[in-house]
């Protein structure tokens, strides 16, 4: 927009993360309602260890207002599958070519390969370019170990990950996994 005397006012489009994500955990919380339904596994979302400050009691009911998180999380999904300690975290981007390292924190990257280490699954869901695909903890943990890169290309991606499909029941991770329990 044009103001008098030549002056040009631009408007900066403000970015929000607030709910990058929430499709993706959505589509992983319906597989696991069903995995629970049918007796294929017990996975369940996280909650985020807050520690709440303040809460404020009225008609509706007890409400926090106020609160910070207590601790860094480790991964968003944690279950038992097979007689196996399962743990994953669901990691989405808009980025075409490649997914960027700093989407997984230090301390989850610390997490994965202790999970990895002692034996149990461990894995990454990937949202990208629209498709879904996991990305085992070993490959993860190899990528990183083995490159400079800040950032995982997607050819790496689409060659070492398993690609998942989007059913009635949800994104079914599970029956993907095949060989790689």
């Amino acid at each position: 927009m044009l103001y008098p005397g030549g002056t040009k006012k631009v408007y900066k489009k403000e970015v929000s993360y607030k709910n990058r994500g929430m499709e993706l955990e959505y589509l992983i919380e319906q597989a696991n309602i069903y995995y629970r339904d049918n007796d294929i596994a017990y996975i369940y979302k996280k909650p985020t260890p807050i520690r709440v400050v303040k809460t404020d009691y009225s008609s509706l009911g007890k409400r926090i207002t106020d609160a910070f998180y207590e601790m860094p999380s480790t991964l968003d999904f944690n279950g038992i599958y097979k007689g196996k300690y399962i743990e994953f975290d669901a990691k989405e981007t808009n980025n075409k070519t490649s997914f960027p390292i700093s989407n997984v924190h230090d301390h989850q990257i610390k997490h994965i390969r202790n999970i990895y280490k002692h034996g149990g699954i461990v894995f990454l869901i990937i949202s990208m370019n629209n498709k879904y695909f996991i990305l085992m903890g070993k490959d993860f943990i190899d990528f990183i170990d083995n490159n400079e890169r800040k950032s995982i290309p997607y050819e790496y991606i689409k060659n070492k990950a398993i690609e998942v499909s989007m059913t009635l029941k949800g994104l079914d991770y599970l029956s993907k996994l095949g060989d790689k329990i």
